[in-house]
């Protein structure tokens, strides 16, 4: 089972994925690496991922790299965590496009309909209408409030 491991702290500037792949070399063929970049400018986002075979394989990796120097900055290397589905949609709105979550935000709120009740807690009492399949536990439950309030 392979295990992806998050490198951290590498300058937000232009990084070469090259020097970065240079440093892991002596990991042989079994590590591969992906230099996260900014999609407009192509400069580093400040991260990568490495991906080592096993679990053995990625806590000698952390012990090796963590704390190293690479471009005057020193990595910072973890086990990553998988994404949530909601950091997932953010991600992908970020960076392509210039769609982010706050402009679909903005749109979700200016989409005005006219709110009717939909015989909820703000619905006036005369329009609420029991679902027919409880109408008659209801009713018995209404008896027995009102025989617990005499």
């Amino acid at each position: 089972m392979s295990v992806r491991l998050y490198v951290g702290n590498l300058p937000k500037e232009i990084v070469d994925k090259e020097a970065l792949v240079e440093m892991f070399a002596e990991e042989g063929k079994q590590v591969s690496t992906k230099l996260i970049k900014d999609r407009k400018t192509g400069k580093c986002r400040g991260f990568a991922f490495v991906t080592v075979p096993s679990d053995e394989l990625a806590d000698q990796f952390i012990e090796k790299y963590n704390g190293q120097s690479f471009m005057d900055t020193p990595l910072k290397i973890e086990k990553a965590l998988p994404r949530s589905k909601n950091k997932d949609k953010e991600e992908s709105e970020g960076e392509g496009g210039g769609n982010s979550t706050a402009s679909a935000g903005k749109r979700k709120n200016n989409n005005k309909r006219s709110k009717k009740p939909s015989g909820g807690y703000n619905a006036p009492k005369e329009s609420v209408q029991p679902d027919p399949r409880w109408a008659d536990e209801l009713a018995k439950l209404k008896e027995m409030l009102a025989a617990a309030k005499n």
